[in-house]
């Protein structure tokens, strides 16, 4: 179970990856012809700053959300390292369950985010600002589920008596 499991989360990791790899395409694309606009046409195409502020929270967020997963986020392991490997054990436990709180904060601000924005529209882009604001609460989405999901796959496999943990810190 454990290992299906965390193969729909690497299969859901590199989705994030793959659009994130598409947006940040689409974003260079744009600019290329905002300067070929600019310089060589002699008129500036007004909409690529915005759909450029809209990109980079998707490729922003989205990698942030795959960091999680792959576990590459900003940590401090000084302290964890120099305690006993129980003691460690039970942080990394801790540690995946306040990510995963922020991860539903940040989702359930998202969301009123999105319910606020609906009336508004992307300035050039005439969307609504809420497509900005899905960015914010996707990742907020995917961060719950990848720190929580192997937050309780350590508790279930604590119980189990085998702990499911990072390979630096395996005893």
């Amino acid at each position: 179970m454990i290992e299906t499991t965390e193969a729909i989360l690497d299969v859901i990791r590199r989705l994030c990856i793959f659009v994130a790899s598409c947006a940040l395409v689409v974003l260079i694309v744009s600019f290329g012809w905002l300067v070929f606009g600019r310089y060589v046409l002699n008129v500036t195409p007004t909409w690529v700053e915005q759909l450029a502020l809209l990109l980079i929270c998707y490729i922003a967020f989205l990698g942030a959300a795959a960091g999680v997963q792959e576990n590459t986020h900003l940590g401090v392991a000084l302290f964890r390292d120099m305690m006993p490997v129980l003691a460690q054990k039970i942080l990394i436990v801790a540690i995946d369950l306040i990510i995963a709180a922020f991860g539903c904060v940040m989702l359930i601000a998202g969301v009123e985010l999105m319910q606020f924005g609906w009336g508004t529209n992307l300035p050039m882009l005439e969307i609504p600002e809420t497509f900005r604001t899905l960015a914010i609460t996707s990742c907020g989405a995917l961060v719950l589920l990848f720190s929580g999901t192997r937050g309780i796959l350590r508790l279930l496999s604590f119980r189990d008596g085998s702990w499911h943990l990072p390979q630096e810190i395996e005893p």
